[in-house]
């Protein structure tokens, strides 16, 4: 089972693996085929094309999501909310109070996001805060304080470059071996095998990220359960009443698809969600989804870990405080 000494050396190894092979890789081919013809001038084209892409993404990215989620600063209906973000942050140890937002969104959720340029926000969604007991939603909103203070959103777009460059290198190369004179026959079927080779790479490389961000997802549960009085507690019933209404918003299908172009973002994956139960008991929710083995199919392939070893996981700081 993952513990918290476990997940902080997870993220550390998960990372240095990262980093280490996509460089190996890199640093292997360039040594391969940068002498033959321009190779080495389109190698860093492609360099420098991914690193600008991704930092022009970083930088509009706040008013890209503000649009897409109809993303409004907190009202003074919602004072309290900015109270609450206010205390977490200093709790959290924070130099800035990250701004409250308010996502004019039924399904229930919410997201931090932001940069150095914008500055850091919380948002939280209209279904979360008319339908969600504000204890809960208190330990959502640590859980997103969590990712701010633990840079999540610049470590995530650091790692993500490495994958999305080998990708464009290994798209350049095959195309270039491709296209290029008959001259040299024996490159000319080199160079694209390696482009291939390339791809796939990037996209073992996907895999590898998608991992790191489910455990900097463990993370931000542990900052919540840690910087928050029964944090654990809270933030295993505001999952679990998520995952709840999702399922009961299903018919909105234009609201979740929207979500889902950012899922990354979110505390939960809208479009993950259970039958709701015959109980209004919301304790006995969160008994039953722990009780799964597991409630996310192909959790390899998704940005955020299954809800059921999450919940189980945030049962490790219970023991602890009790």
């Amino acid at each position: 089972m993952l513990t918290y000494s476990k997940l902080k050396f997870a993220m550390t190894g998960v990372t240095a693996a990262i980093i280490g092979l996509a460089t190996l890789v890199c640093v292997a081919i360039f040594s391969i085929v940068a002498p033959t013809e321009n190779l080495s001038i389109l190698i860093l084209g492609s360099l420098i094309f991914v690193l600008v892409i991704h930092t022009t993404q970083w930088i509009l990215a706040p008013k890209i999501i503000e649009a897409a989620y109809k993303v409004r600063p907190a009202s003074e209906d919602f004072a309290w909310l900015k109270e609450v973000i206010r205390k977490i942050a200093v709790d959290s140890g924070l130099s800035k109070t990250p701004k409250a937002m308010v996502a004019e969104v039924s399904v229930p959720n919410a997201f931090a996001y932001g940069n150095i340029f914008s500055g850091y926000r919380v948002a939280v969604t209209k279904g979360m805060l008319l339908n969600f007991p504000k204890d809960e939603i208190e330990a959502v909103i640590a859980h997103e304080v969590g990712h701010i203070k633990h840079k999540d959103v610049e470590v995530m777009m650091i790692v993500s470059v490495l994958p999305a460059l080998l990708f464009w290198l290994g798209r350049t190369l095959m195309l270039f071996g491709m296209f290029r004179g008959s001259s040299r026959r024996n490159e000319s079927a080199i160079i694209p095998l390696i482009g291939v080779g390339l791809l796939a790479f990037s996209f073992v490389f996907n895999l590898f990220i998608l991992y790191l961000s489910r455990l900097r997802e463990y993370y931000a549960d542990s900052h919540a359960a840690l910087t928050v009085p029964r944090g654990a507690k809270k933030l295993q019933r505001a999952l679990a009443r998520i995952l709840v209404l999702s399922r009961q918003l299903r018919f909105n299908k234009a609201e979740i698809k929207a979500l889902g172009k950012f899922r990354a973002l979110l505390i939960n994956d809208p479009e993950l969600g259970i039958s709701a139960l015959v109980s209004a008991d919301i304790d006995r929710v969160v008994e039953y989804i722990k009780s799964a083995k597991k409630l996310l199919p192909l959790e390899l392939f998704s940005s955020h870990p299954d809800p059921a070893k999450r919940l189980r996981f945030l049962d490790s700081f219970l023991r602890s405080s009790s």
